[in-house]
């Protein structure tokens, strides 16, 4: 049984608004085996293509490779648009080492509400996939319930939109939307390929593919 462990704290600094929520990065970003084109960092991942996503929609040009450049230009791109990072698994075990969500078992998740309190000025979460088993939003639901929290849909149309209240010890409550986008993992394309709207723009434009509808979507939120 492989121990999975999160490799990186939460990135969130005073001023962040958004928090991006995903599960856990691949196992060799625990291990250090990373490959040539990944990142040591959260989202490094090259074939997760979050940060391909980012690069397409702001033009950064950023360099996709293990040096501490790479690391230095996605935080400068977070914290100048007020955006965090922290994941909802803290750690997990596995029989078969890879990054598969459903194949976590006895899961310890990060205690979200916690950061959200600490850090008032958060007023979006974004999900890195969706209410699926072993997803981000499958555990947020199951850890604010242990709060007596729940989410209230907002809108159903991909991607889907939530929103629930946070009190405060002081007794102050904000508004909190969470947005599940579509993973940005290869497994997701087959997904995205049923998805109506999808559809509609890969019959106007042959050469639309689940990457551009992946930029379109995040472009919105990022």
């Amino acid at each position: 049984m492989f121990k999975h462990i999160h490799p990186y704290k939460p990135f969130i600094q005073s001023s962040t608004t958004k928090l991006i929520v995903g599960t856990l990065p691949p196992p060799r970003f625990s291990t250090g085996d990373l490959l040539e084109k990944d990142v040591d960092f959260c989202y490094g991942s090259y074939y997760n293509s979050l940060w391909l996503f980012i690069d397409k929609i702001h033009n950064l040009d950023l360099s996709f490779d293990n040096s501490v450049k790479a690391v230095e230009e996605r935080k400068q791109f977070l914290i100048s648009h007020k955006i965090g990072v922290c994941d909802i698994v803290d750690s997990c075990e596995r029989e078969k080492i890879d990054a598969s969500d459903l194949g976590m078992k006895n899961i310890k998740l990060r205690d979200l509400v916690k950061y959200l309190r600490q850090y008032p000025n958060i007023d979006t979460l974004l999900f890195t996939g969706g209410n699926s088993k072993n997803g981000p939003e499958c555990f947020f639901r199951k850890h604010i319930k242990d709060y007596g929290l729940r989410l209230e849909l907002v809108s159903n149309e991909i991607p889907r939109i939530h929103k629930f209240e946070l009190r405060a010890d002081d007794n102050f409550s904000r508004t909190i939307k969470t947005v599940s986008l579509t993973s940005g993992s290869g497994a997701a394309n087959i997904s995205i390929s049923r998805i109506p709207l999808y559809k509609q723009l890969k019959a106007k434009n042959p050469k639309f593919n689940t990457f551009d509808f992946r930029v379109m979507q995040y472009r919105e939120f990022l």
